[in-house]
């Protein structure tokens, strides 16, 4: 048979990793938004793309770029012409 050896942790060491875990565990938010804050959720500043005209421009490019077009759209080749 062969027999594994691994490298023994230290208990203070193994500890102190567990409690790192537990930690960045509780910084999750278990809570749904409260009412009051569901304003500050919904401005244009907290879309992943607050501007339209940029993010169509980008994923024009994208597109272009990967010879590929996805579903955003008009459909066409990778040549730039579409």
């Amino acid at each position: 048979m062969i027999e594994l050896k691994l490298p023994k942790t230290p208990p203070r060491a193994a500890l102190l990793l567990a409690v790192l875990a537990l930690s960045s565990l509780a910084g999750c938010a278990l809570q749904p938004p409260q009412a009051f804050e569901k304003g500050n959720l919904a401005k244009r500043e907290m879309t992943f793309g607050a501007d339209p005209l940029e993010d169509a421009f980008s994923q024009h490019v994208y597109f272009s770029k990967e010879a590929a077009s996805g579903g955003t759209g008009v459909g066409g080749g990778g040549c730039g012409c579409n």
